[in-house]
């Protein structure tokens, strides 16, 4: 499942990327900001999931690959 958190700042991308994990077992979150990225990552790894993040195509931007 895509979770584009783009454009929306804290705590938006972590709410959605908690839904998403209620409802997936893996996710791939887009963010553009590192805030955001530490905070989805620091939400996964608190749900006990496994947790790549990737520099995305466009600068600045993050892709977290979480898993369950």
């Amino acid at each position: 499942m895509l979770v584009d958190a783009r454009g929306c700042s804290c705590p938006q991308p972590v709410i959605m990327t908690k839904k998403a994990l209620a409802k997936e077992s893996k996710l791939e979150v887009l963010v553009d900001n590192n805030t955001a990225m530490n905070n989805v990552t620091r939400l996964a790894k608190s749900q006990g999931c496994t947790v790549t993040v990737k520099d995305g195509e466009i600068f600045g931007d993050f892709i977290i690959e979480i898993s369950k």
